[in-house]
């Protein structure tokens, strides 16, 4: 029997490719991915969707803008709920509108993966791709199960995610890599970088978060932890990237620090200030990868809401909170959470990381397996992942034709 939600088109036309990225990191991984799958394809794509500055400069014409959707919160999620709700119902009407050869959705789950429900349940024939898993490993394991019927292949930037969804019963899932991986060897230091690693006074990275709330719940502890380093171990040069949206707030926030840290927002300071640093203070998330690819040692900190820690700390079911220990499979950088953040606390891990110490060695020698770990040196995880989208969409096309023959 013909699927009645099938749309064939010629073999001989342009494929269609709809994306859904509802954040600036998401953006990023959509605006490689465009380019790998021009690259990989034999035929004239055509795309579609939902992304930021970084798609549209690849040529995508987004439905809407999403600068406005960088919240994070359950105060700033209830304010804006009408909102998502109506965008969620816009993207997936316009999907289901023209329907795609595949619908590739990325990263922020709460959106994305409602967006997929909604064009699963009115077009069950468009495949679905989702690239960057929800971290059903940590929390909400029943995810995976779930998304086997409305997702048809998970791309996955971490390289245990395959055997989590494996043995939590989710779809299929195929490690394509971290798109920082390629970068790594931008952020590790020639031998003229490594000897200012060495030189006095260290260099410190400061890593207070991206979100305006982090940046507000991070700055007045890491303060006060350095300026307890400081006194213990001496002069710091301190040196703060960040985004150039938040260089005023990160301004503001740093001004009456009684050491001032340098702020760079221009991408290619930031590599550089990551090839030099002595050590590192951080908030928790991606940053914690890049710093152990660049060989810097580090302390992280995280700080919540009272009302999201108390609901969220008893579901995670993770040993560590820490991208880069996840990733290590055990626990190098030390972490300190919400109450635990304290600047005494922070202060006696940092300190350790400014000299040749046990706690130093122990950081950069876990470090030194990440290549053979996340297979640094082999192809570009967006070429892995638009070879995998082509394939989807290939595999859906003729699975279409065959339904209506």
């Amino acid at each position: 029997m013909a699927d009645l939600h099938a749309q064939p088109r010629p073999a001989a036309g342009p494929s269609r490719i709809f994306l859904v990225a509802a954040e600036e990191s998401g953006d990023r991984l959509g605006a490689a991915l465009m380019r790998a799958l021009r690259r990989a394809s034999a035929k004239p794509i055509q795309f579609a969707g939902v992304g930021g500055r970084a798609m549209t400069a690849e040529g995508l014409t987004s439905l809407y803008p999403i600068g406005d959707m960088a919240f994070m919160g359950i105060t700033a999620v209830l304010q804006r709920a009408p909102t998502i709700w109506r965008r969620i119902r816009v993207t997936a009407d316009a999907v289901n509108a023209a329907p795609p050869d595949v619908l590739v959705i990325i990263d922020s789950p709460d959106f994305t993966h409602r967006v997929a429900r909604q064009v699963r349940a009115a077009r069950p024939a468009i495949p679905i791709v989702d690239y960057v898993s929800p971290s059903v490993w940590a929390w909400r394991p029943g995810r995976a199960r779930e998304m086997r019927s409305y997702v048809d292949h998970v791309l996955a930037l971490l390289p245990f995610e395959p055997a989590a969804h494996a043995r939590l019963g989710g779809p299929p899932c195929s490690y394509v890599g971290h798109p920082v991986v390629e970068e790594a060897g931008t952020l590790r230091p020639n031998d003229e970088e490594a000897r200012r690693r060495q030189s006095s006074p260290p260099l410190l990275l400061v890593l207070p978060g991206s979100r305006t709330v982090e940046i507000r719940r991070h700055s007045d502890p890491f303060e006060a932890a350095i300026k307890l380093v400081a006194a213990k171990c001496g002069p710091l040069e301190l040196v703060l990237p960040t985004v150039a949206h938040r260089y005023d707030q990160v301004k503001d926030a740093t001004a009456r620090w009684e050491i001032v840290p340098r702020i760079l927002v221009d991408p290619a300071d930031r590599r550089a200030a990551f090839r030099n640093a002595r050590a590192a203070l951080a908030s928790s998330g991606t940053v914690t990868l890049e710093l152990a690819l660049a060989g810097v040692p580090a302390v992280v900190a995280y700080k919540r809401s009272l009302l999201e820690y108390l609901i969220f700390r008893p579901l995670i079911r993770v040993p560590s909170i820490v991208l880069a220990n996840l990733v290590l499979g055990e626990n190098v950088m030390p972490e300190l959470v919400q109450h635990q953040a304290t600047p005494e606390r922070l202060a006696a891990a940092l300190a350790p990381l400014l000299a040749d110490t046990p706690e130093r060695q122990m950081q950069t020698s876990a470090f030194a397996r990440l290549d053979a770990i996340m297979d640094i040196g082999g192809r570009a995880p967006s070429d892995k992942a638009a070879e995998i989208v082509l394939d989807v969409a290939r595999r859906g096309r003729d699975r279409t034709s065959g339904n209506n023959q």
